[in-house]
């Protein structure tokens, strides 16, 4: 029996212009994981990075305290969803983030403002009735990641292997693993915390989810790296 552990990145830069790369928060968060992944599973037998910034930098710290160097495979197939693009379609004026700044301000609580704008935009997305508008529609983001789960099982016999993603590619496994329908991806979505482990098992007889936002490392004396956005 194989196992593959998919780890949501760390925090990311929210609010800055490139949010594509690990706040301090973030690097943090990732080297405690490699603490616990060294402690949990030793030498992984591969490792799978997406293809965004947050991961490959998720990925290099966690090895190093794991006592790991940068090897691993980039495939794109796990990285996330265009969320710049959910937004533009959801609110064609944010094409310019002046725009949308300024009007989240005028909330005086922008954080919160933002949040429920983009779930509005993730629900636009999932419905089925914009799919042509989209530069990736929510079927064609399911496929791929169907099809790379589908790779690593089929590649991986009894191994240990870890794939640096992201949330919603997390949740799109776990509700195609549990064959959920659509409207509980975006549940699962909004849970899952920073840096977390869920854990996929296969062999003969198929694969399951064997757990989902691990998050125990942050437990305890390391309570404050717990962060979900």
């Amino acid at each position: 029996m194989g196992a593959i552990y998919l780890i949501r990145h760390g925090q990311a830069s929210a609010g800055k212009r490139d949010y594509d790369q690990l706040s301090p928060m973030g690097i943090e968060q990732s080297e405690r994981l490699g603490e616990a992944l060294r402690a949990r599973i030793g030498t992984p037998d591969r490792v799978v990075c997406g293809d965004m910034k947050r991961h490959r930098q998720t990925a290099h710290y966690s090895l190093a305290h794991m006592g790991q160097g940068n090897d691993w495979h980039t495939d794109a197939r796990w990285n996330e969803y265009d969320h710049e693009d959910l937004i533009v379609r959801h609110k064609p004026l944010y094409a310019s983030r002046t725009l949308m700044l300024a009007d989240l301000a005028r909330t005086l609580k922008p954080r919160i403002a933002f949040q429920a704008m983009f779930e509005d935009a993730l629900q636009r997305w999932t419905s089925g009735r914009h799919d042509a508008e989209y530069n990736e529609a929510w079927p064609a983001f399911q496929q791929r990641i169907v099809a790379g789960l589908r790779e690593l099982v089929d590649s991986g016999r009894s191994q240990n292997t870890l794939v640096y993603t992201s949330g919603g590619v997390i949740s799109t496994v776990v509700q195609q693993l549990w064959q959920l329908p659509d409207v509980e991806w975006q549940k699962l979505n909004r849970i899952i915390a920073n840096a977390t482990v869920t854990k996929v098992v296969f062999g003969s007889s198929g694969s399951f989810l064997s757990t989902f936002n691990e998050h125990s490392h942050f437990e305890g004396e390391h309570q404050h790296l717990l962060t979900y956005r």
